[in-house]
Parts: C-alpha cells; sequence; structure tokens
C-alpha cells in the first residue's frame, strides 16, 4: 500500500492501539486477511474475487484524495478486525469547501467492546480535518446513534435511500 494514505494517518490515534493490535490503511493483502469477511458483519458484501478487489484497491488508491480506508489489524493472526472509510466530496457551497462522508464502520463481533470503533472514527475525523473538511456527516441506524453521539456527532437531518440494484 502506498504511503500517500498513511501520511493522512495521525499517528497519536494509531499509537492508542492495544498491544498486539495496529492501525494503518488498507493493503491489498488484507483480501487474505479477512477484510471482506469482515465487511459481511455490516452488510452483503458477495462474491469477490482477489482480481477484482484487487482492481478496486487499485481504483480507490489512485484518488487518496477522494476515498481513505483505515484498518485495525490483530498482528498475532494476521486478521483485520475493525475498518472504516472517508470519502471527500468536493463542493461549490461553502467557497468551494469539502464534506467528508463516513461509510462502512464495522468492528469485529468477537472485538467489539475495546474502543476499535472510536478509534477508527477519531482516525477518520482527523483525516477529514487534515484534507480540510468543513463537515463530516455519516448515515447510520438508530440502534448506533448513542455511539456516534459519543464520538461526538449529532443527529442532524434524515438519511433515505434509493436501492438500484
Amino acid at each position: 500500500m502506498g504511503g500517500i494514505w498513511n501520511s493522512l494517518l495521525d499517528e497519536t490515534i494509531a499509537k492508542q492501539m492495544p498491544e498486539g493490535y495496529i492501525m494503518r490503511s488498507l493493503e491489498k493483502e488484507d483480501y487474505h486477511k479477512g477484510y471482506l469477511h469482515l465487511l459481511s458483519q455490516l452488510t452483503t458484501v458477495g462474491e469477490i474475487s482477489f482480481d477484482k478487489f484487487s482492481e478496486r484497491f487499485d481504483w480507490i488508491q489512485s484518488h487518496p484524495d477522494v476515498y481513505v480506508c483505515v484498518v485495525i489489524e490483530e498482528l498475532q493472526t494476521k486478521t483485520i478486525v475493525a475498518t472504516g472509510n472517508i470519502m471527500i466530496e468536493r463542493k461549490f457551497i461553502h467557497e468551494c469547501a469539502n464534506c467528508g462522508h463516513i461509510e462502512d464502520i464495522v468492528v469485529s463481533d468477537k472485538m467489539r467492546g475495546k474502543g476499535f470503533g472510536k478509534y477508527i472514527i477519531e482516525q477518520l475525523t482527523q483525516i477529514g480535518k487534515r484534507i480540510g473538511c468543513y463537515k463530516i456527516i455519516l448515515s447510520c441506524v438508530q440502534d448506533k446513534v448513542g455511539f456516534y453521539e459519543k464520538c461526538g456527532f449529532k443527529p442532524k437531518s434524515v438519511s433515505m435511500g434509493l436501492y438500484l440494484q
């Protein structure tokens, strides 16, 4: 994985990981470390070959100013146990400001309660600040509102979706 994403990480947050865990940017080899299995605890992933994963990873990596993915790896098992993304929207409003969209936050059901979700949100928020976002938004299910409020987010508006597939 290129150093472009890692250069955006806030080391003070990354160093808060418990012993045996590391926070870093997504790497292509994470396909083999259970990244997609972890995402399947959040939503439908489907069948994705390593080639298809690599193609998408290469596209994402070629747009580091648009999309950043952070993971936490358990070093002993070489398993991805938490992840989240921030996508940067370039706007005309607010004098051509940037808006961060946090997406796909998931912590392995076996690792919940260790603070990994909070660390991922803190890291993505810092990345948004470093990129110059004027705000960072996310959508979540109702039973996760309390968690995100503890991370400094406030309910605002209504999130809606139109699923085309």
